[in-house]
This record gives C-alpha cells, sequence and structure tokens, in this order.
C-alpha cells in the first residue's frame, strides 16, 4: 500500500517531466557538415555531466577517423583522477546524408554487430572548423569541443548563446581541464 501511494505522488512529476521534454522545440543542425574537414582530433571544452564520462577529470580529447564503408571509428579519451588513461572507441554512421549534421554514435559491439545508437547532432560549427558544438533532442547531452585546448571569450559567448537559442542552459556545463602530460601532481600546468 505504501508503494502505492509513492506511485501516486511520483507520476505527476513524471507526467511533468515527459511533457517538459515533449515541449522542446526540434533541435536544429547546422546547414552542412564537410566530414573531411570534421575528422580529426578535437579537444573537450565543457560538457553537461553524464555518467559515462564520470571518472574523467582532464584532457579528454575526441578523435574521428574517417572509414572507407563511409562510417567514422571515434576514440574518445580522457585522463582519470588517479592519472591513467580511460579510452573508449565507437563507431558513428551519418543518418542526414544531405547535412551530414546528423548522426548516431554506438560505444557497444557485440558479435561484430553496433548496438545502441546514440544521437550525436551538430548544432554549431565555426566556419573554419575551429570549434563545434554537439547535442542530443533531448538536450540531456552536449558537448562544446575546439581544435586548441582553450576558446577565446568571444568564440565561448557565441557558443553560450546559440545554446540557449537551442534550449541548453550554459551554465550546466562543466569545463574540462587540459594538463600537460606527464607533469607531477602538485606542479601541473594547464596547457594554454
Amino acid at each position: 500500500m505504501r508503494n502505492y501511494r509513492l506511485l501516486l505522488l511520483f507520476c505527476p512529476l513524471l507526467a511533468f517531466c515527459q511533457q517538459a521534454e515533449q515541449s522542446l522545440a526540434p533541435l536544429q543542425t547546422v546547414d552542412r557538415v564537410e566530414i573531411e574537414r570534421y575528422a580529426g582530433l578535437w579537444y573537450e571544452i565543457a560538457r553537461l555531466p553524464n555518467r559515462f564520462q564520470r571518472n574523467c577529470n582532464s584532457n579528454t580529447t575526441a578523435e574521428y577517423r574517417l572509414r572507407d564503408d563511409g562510417r567514422i571509428d571515434v576514440i574518445n579519451s580522457c585522463r582519470r583522477q588517479d592519472g591513467s588513461t580511460n579510452e573508449a572507441q565507437a563507431i558513428a554512421r551519418i543518418v542526414d546524408k544531405q547535412s551530414n549534421a546528423k548522426l548516431q554514435v554506438s560505444f557497444v559491439r557485440f558479435l561484430g554487430i553496433s548496438l545502441f545508437w546514440g544521437d550525436y547532432w551538430i548544432i554549431g560549427l565555426d566556419a573554419d572548423y575551429r570549434y563545434v558544438v554537439v547535442g542530443t533532442p533531448s538536450r540531456k547531452l552536449g558537448w562544446i569541443l575546439a581544435r586548441e585546448v582553450k576558446l577565446d571569450a568571444g568564440d565561448r559567448a557565441s557558443i553560450d548563446s546559440l545554446l540557449q537559442q537551442h534550449g541548453y542552459d550554459p551554465k550546466l556545463f562543466i569545463e574540462t581541464a587540459h594538463f600537460i602530460p606527464g607533469a607531477p601532481e602538485e606542479k601541473k600546468e594547464e596547457l594554454r
């Protein structure tokens, strides 16, 4: 009986949360992404907190390598609190071939089959491919990536404005630290 009462209390809250997610405007992507220019190494500048990166302390990167079959190999790497490196490999597929801005990524493979595809939509991209903003239609995941480890204040202000326009709260994004590899813990020097 107690569980039933808790369920009755929880249902209105759950319905409110689902309604709030459904009321979001459709997420808009950039008009066009040149995948060849997009490939390569990106440094994570900031991200929305998520469970699969909870052990990432610093030096988070994403590398995209084009494959002959039209898909993209994804290699995500970060430094843990203890200084060890965490690496995750995935495969990405382009789901919107007109814009190349909507991708799906799978980090799970079983018997050579990729499972559990997640959205990876490019919602902001610098004209010179210096930085990119990635999101998901639910707005539960989001990343700011750049070719360098730092963004200048003007770029970051533009990105924060773009995030707000797309239904994100930029204040929820956590900054990613990048340090010189091999520096003693007490004498870390942040990369510039």
